[in-house]
């Protein structure tokens, strides 16, 4: 894989796509009460988790899925096999090794469509922008 032909703009947008997804998924319009709930957090420990560390530490990692996802993609994807990809990681590899650690851990169900669902629309999103946007 030639790393020159990763268009770095586009894996940054991506990136960037995972903390529009995550506002909307986990605001009060979709899952975050339900989120909360099923992971027992309260409010207060909320307000007191350090989102400094938090979000940094996400949008680094956001960073590492895009890039990797562009690799995989190559510089022939196009939107379809962006979407394809994915949802073929996001659903395949991503929700199943949730799944894996869920069932160990015995996480509620509802919690691992929670995060699960999320992980898979970021995968389509990211993969849509980078197969389209060459």
């Amino acid at each position: 894989m030639d790393l020159s032909s990763i268009n770095y703009l586009a894996v940054f947008v991506a990136a960037l796509s995972s903390f529009a997804i995550g506002g909307v998924w986990y605001s009060p319009i979709l899952f975050s009460k339900a989120w909360m709930k099923e992971n027992g957090f309260t409010d207060e420990e909320m307000k007191n988790a350090n989102m400094g560390k938090i979000f940094g530490g996400s949008f680094l990692l956001a960073l590492v899925i895009s890039f990797n996802l562009a690799a995989f993609l190559g510089p022939e994807a196009d939107f379809a096999f962006g979407i394809f990809a994915g949802l073929a990681a996001g659903l395949g590899w991503v929700a199943a090794s949730l799944g894996i650690i869920y069932l160990f851990e015995r996480r509620s169900m509802k919690l691992f469509l929670i995060n699960a669902g999320y992980q898979v629309v970021t995968y389509v999103i990211i993969g849509s922008i980078l197969g389209v946007w060459k």
